[in-house]
């Protein structure tokens, strides 16, 4: 059973999804949040798998509830799908780098989003890094992208979880990895794992944002 929490500034969107979701085998519904700072609170006190985040609401918005959300929960843990009208949206890319698992257009139909759902329920990021690269590239470029913070050290990497960092922001999976430098994909996800801890990151969405922001990988470079 999948538990979700659906959270939309607007009352009949919010009641479209929780219907839909109520509906729909394997999934439960532990609460509804109209505002970024309720969702914060429902999260603590319903424990989902599941985040439905809608960005853009009045007071705490979806980026900032998806950074509390995922500083502050115990492990494991929600995964945050970020519900959002344009898929170039610059809050998109902000909720990327706190760490959301994908995100979603509002007008995706209802098979999309309950695969969705179950997909980021199971663990999983709703997008390949390939998807994401595409995202964060025509984000960089329209923007001159400079960093809402100041990057991690590179520097506390070494030589082969750099390589598996680089190879990842530029789109490709863990077997591609494996067989680009030789090595298993067990060993490539211990690389990567190694990585992200020590540049505090939570996902390959943010592995891969980083991965541009510090200059590791550049938009274009194959």
């Amino acid at each position: 059973m999948t538990r979700v929490l659906v959270v939309d500034d607007q009352f009949l969107i919010r009641a479209g999804l929780v219907g839909l979701l109520r509906a729909a085998p394997g999934t439960e519904v532990v609460g509804e949040a109209g505002d970024g700072e309720e969702a914060v609170a429902l999260v603590a006190e319903t424990r989902p798998d599941v985040v439905l985040m809608d960005i853009r609401m009045p007071g705490m918005g979806g980026v900032a509830a998806t950074e509390k959300i995922l500083a502050e929960a115990p492990v494991p843990a929600p995964g945050v799908l970020v519900l959002t009208t344009f898929d170039l949206d610059e809050y998109v890319y902000g909720a990327l780098r706190a760490g959301a698992s994908g995100f979603l257009l509002k007008d995706a139909g209802p098979e999309r989003l309950l695969a969705a759902v179950a997909a980021v329920g199971g663990g999983d990021a709703l997008f390949a890094p390939s998807v994401t690269r595409r995202l964060v590239e025509a984000y960089a470029r329209r923007s001159g992208t400079a960093a809402a913070q100041p990057p991690p050290d590179l520097d506390l990497l070494t030589g082969r979880e750099t390589e598996v960092l680089r190879l990842t922001a530029r789109g490709l999976g863990n077997q591609e990895i494996a067989g680009e430098l030789f090595i298993s994909e067990a060993t490539v996800k211990t690389h990567l794992n190694r990585a992200m801890h020590k540049l505090g990151l939570g996902s390959r969405a943010q592995a891969v944002v980083v991965a541009y922001e510090t200059g590791l990988v550049t938009p274009g470079c194959g």
